[in-house]
């Protein structure tokens, strides 16, 4: 999972208006990154250009996902990520960034702004943190959480039965038990049998 853009912009008509941006494309060539850094600094235009006031959407390009949010005063953000970054995080990074801008930038700025006027600098800071969705949203760290406490308990359950089947073997092998503690265990196994989980 990696962000690779996220980034402010204005939605003017009858073109967005790119007010601040970070990226992060080390995991580019180091002579394909500026290319790579325009070619996210248009499609995030592009795409504010193409969305409505008031909307959210993501939009698949190849392996990476372009999560936008345009809100109702025109000011829009996009995160640029791989196709496995969480939606739901992304979008949660989106509206606390473009509440923190409209806080810290006055309303006047943005149709005119430009990343050199522009002065905010918390979105390399929310880039980095967000590299990580399940230390950075505690929502997602939870499900992670859940995921693994279901992955251990399955596993158990299943060493579990492994242990139970190898027990059937020894009992019926052992020659210190009597037949009527043989007979005890398998009547007892048979009445457990109901209750199996799986």
């Amino acid at each position: 999972m990696k962000l690779y853009s996220l980034s402010v912009l204005y939605k003017g008509e009858p073109k967005a208006v790119l007010l601040k941006a970070a990226y992060d494309v080390s995991s580019f060539s180091f002579f394909q990154r500026s290319s790579v850094q325009e070619f996210m600094t248009f499609t995030s235009q592009l795409i504010v250009e193409r969305s409505a006031k008031g909307s959210r959407a993501s939009v698949k390009e190849q392996e990476y996902l372009c999560h936008v949010y345009v809100r109702n005063d025109s000011l829009a953000g996009v995160v640029i990520a791989d196709s496995e970054y969480p939606s739901r995080v992304a979008f949660t990074l989106l509206e606390k960034v473009l509440d923190e801008f409209s806080k810290h930038v006055d309303r006047i700025e943005w149709p005119v702004g430009s990343p050199a006027s522009i002065n905010y600098t918390a979105l390399d800071g929310h880039l980095s943190r967000y590299q990580n969705p399940r230390e950075a949203d505690p929502m997602t760290k939870v499900q992670a959480e859940l995921d693994e406490t279901k992955i251990i308990l399955h596993n158990t359950m299943e060493s579990l039965l492994e242990r139970g089947e190898r027990l059937d073997d020894l009992v019926s092998k052992s020659e210190v038990l009597g037949t009527q503690s043989k007979a005890f265990y398998k009547t007892a196994r048979k009445q457990n049998s109901c209750c199996t989980v799986m």
